[in-house]
């Protein structure tokens, strides 16, 4: 399978993959959002009673732009929930406040996968910076001796796919003991029960498939370019 062929293939797999998933991920997302938890908390109250619950007081909790823009900030601390999360009051909301919330107590109780991600992120923006440009080199590269520039090029396009790839897989535990800590803490605090919890489960699952998706396309990419290097040497 050639370079440009097996890349065209490749990504238009996992193109149609994470279409999939983030479609799903919108779907779960309206009908949870519509499925009002019976504590009446809104997305902002839930976060400060969780944060508080953990003794982080220096955590603040902030409204944030755009749809899905939920995310934790480490290097301000801040808590930053998406208008349908931060004024909500579903399952969806309690869901993801809860969520954003497990990687504050990541931080605060010094979360090892989480100090390991965050130390490798000014690599990994070099190389993802990188990556698209050594990408078309090397596939172009293809045609080229493998034993000159053409190889040198696809060993630097390996290195940059090798980091951003790390950063994928050890984003996974991070983001599922995030949600492990959530979801242990709405049940325990009653905020979320019976099917109300196990919908908040749900939701998680799939918010978590989006970055299995994404760490399965980088993995599979990087040893397609491997298995392109070693046959090019054979």
């Amino acid at each position: 399978m050639g370079g440009y062929t097996g890349y065209i293939i490749i990504a238009v797999a996992f193109s149609i993959i994470g279409w999939f998933v983030s479609n799903r991920l919108k779907s779960k997302f309206r009908i949870y959002s519509k499925d009002q938890i019976s504590s009446g908390q809104s997305g902002k109250e839930i976060a400060e009673q969780m944060l508080s619950y953990y003794g982080i007081n220096d955590v603040q909790v902030l409204p944030a732009k755009g749809f899905l823009s939920d995310h934790y900030n480490p290097a301000n601390r801040t808590v930053n929930l998406s208008p349908e999360v931060y004024q909500g009051r579903s399952v969806m909301s309690a869901a993801v406040a809860a969520h954003e919330c497990g990687h504050a107590v990541q931080h605060a109780t010094s979360y090892n996968m989480l100090k390991f991600r965050s130390a490798i992120v000014p690599v990994v923006k070099v190389a993802s910076g990188l990556q698209q440009y050594l990408l078309l080199f090397a596939l172009g590269g293809f045609g080229m001796n493998m034993n000159g520039a053409g190889g040198t090029i696809l060993i630097i396009t390996i290195l940059a796919f090798g980091v951003t790839t790390l950063f994928s897989l050890v984003t996974l535990p991070v983001e599922f003991d995030a949600s492990r800590r959530a979801l242990v803490w709405l049940d325990q605090n009653n905020v979320t029960a019976g099917k109300e919890h196990e919908k908040a489960r749900d939701a998680l699952k799939w918010a978590a498939m989006t970055y299995v998706a994404a760490a399965l396309s980088s993995l599979v990419m990087l040893l397609y370019l491997v298995m392109q290097l070693m046959g090019s040497r054979d």
